[in-house]
């Protein structure tokens, strides 16, 4: 699909939490970026935000700001239950989008959404930050090399701890699909898959545990065992459900991908900076509403995925990312981002793999978003 490109951007951005504040700011100082405008349900986080981005205007209806004249670009930044109608209008109105992941919780407002983005044409992209990271994008082009041969064997696990699930969960009722996979474990499943292209699962083996979380309604480690339409095998496993003073800001994964030429080992725990004071760290995780329940007085720094800050200025992937939207909507260049097709894949494969558990048998693949009606 060619591109249209956009000679200015009028940028709307839906949801003014932690990722909206940290978007709507590298926004902000974008020179392409030529008007700003902010919707959140929440007013005085809005116009708040509104204030520290120099936004053009903010309000608390979706419609109206998306019927702005000014406008021909979308992010979609709210909390991950909530993604569906800023999505829908969007793509009704054929702005450009981006659009945090998951693409939805629910699959078939995911096939809704994907389908309204098809049917409109548009290069809509999926927030997975990890593809901006120097050292995946490295891995990523060694591997279109052939410096490893063919791939046959990948192993991909995730150490988080809960203050994520704490944070997400805790501000809503609507739990049935905030899962270690469908919320955080999609980020390193989608990593593994952008470095495995062209390998489709044909079936999924998992088992979760629910212990620490049990009260939240949700899961602490889902383990599972893809096998690929070629004979590759791929172990996905994560865990969210470590103590809140574990140092790791949120991240903390390991993958191995072994070829038959060779090995690419990927030790990604941010260990070889390691902070330990006598002071109260600010929680490694933050988002509104939300503190960590005990004193935390240790850190691995960089652990945090959006990036770090420096001189009140925010710097890492998700402002590459961000800026990288941005040049590929203007100017047409290809980009590392997620096209919502892989966002759609990875909901209902991460979602198989929570089926799998809860049904404690393999299950074949692909699957469709009616399978889990039941």
């Amino acid at each position: 699909m060619t591109k249209q490109t956009l000679d200015g951007i009028g940028l709307a951005i839906v949801g003014c939490g932690t990722i909206g504040r940290i978007r709507a700011r590298i926004a902000r100082d974008y020179p392409g970026v030529e008007w700003l405008g902010l919707c959140d349900l929440n007013e005085e986080y809005g116009l708040k935000l509104k204030e520290d981005a120099r936004a053009d205007f903010f309000t608390t209806d979706v419609r109206e700001l998306l019927d702005r004249p000014e406008v021909n670009a979308v992010m979609v930044l709210t909390d991950e239950n909530n993604h569906t109608e800023p999505a829908l209008l969007g793509a009704e109105r054929g702005f450009k989008m981006f659009i945090e992941k998951p693409l939805a919780t629910d699959p078939r407002e995911s096939a809704q959404i994907l389908k309204a983005i098809e049917d409109n044409g548009i290069d809509a992209c999926i927030a997975y930050t990890q593809r901006f990271r120097r050292r995946f994008l490295t891995i990523k082009e060694r591997l279109a090399q052939g410096q490893i041969g063919e791939v046959h064997s990948v192993i991909t696990r995730a150490f988080m701890n809960r203050m994520v699930p704490i944070a997400t969960i805790e501000k809503t009722t609507n739990r049935k699909n905030l899962t270690p996979m469908v919320v955080s474990g999609t980020h390193s499943f989608d990593m593994s898959m952008w470095l495995m292209e062209g390998k489709n699962p044909v079936s999924v083996y998992a088992r979760s545990t629910v212990k620490a979380l049990a009260d939240l309604d949700t899961k602490d480690s889902t383990f599972g065992l893809f096998t690929m339409d070629d004979g590759t095998i791929f172990s996905m496993n994560i865990s969210w459900g470590l103590p809140v003073v574990w140092p790791g800001a949120v991240y903390g994964i390991e993958i191995g991908i072994v070829g038959t030429k060779g090995v690419i080992d990927v030790e990604d725990t941010h260990r070889d900076l390691v902070l330990a004071t006598e002071e109260k760290l600010p929680a490694g995780y933050s988002t509104r509403g939300f503190g960590p329940p005990m004193e935390r007085h240790v850190d691995f720094l960089t652990s945090y995925p959006p990036g770090d800050i420096w001189n009140d200025q925010f710097w890492g992937p998700m402002k590459e990312e961000t800026i990288s939207w941005f040049t590929r909507i203007m100017m047409g260049v290809d980009t590392p981002h997620a096209s919502a097709h892989d966002g759609h894949r990875n909901l209902l494969l991460t979602m198989a793999m929570d089926r799998s558990a809860k049904l404690e048998k393999e299950i074949p693949l692909p699957i469709r978003p009616e399978d889990f009606d039941d």
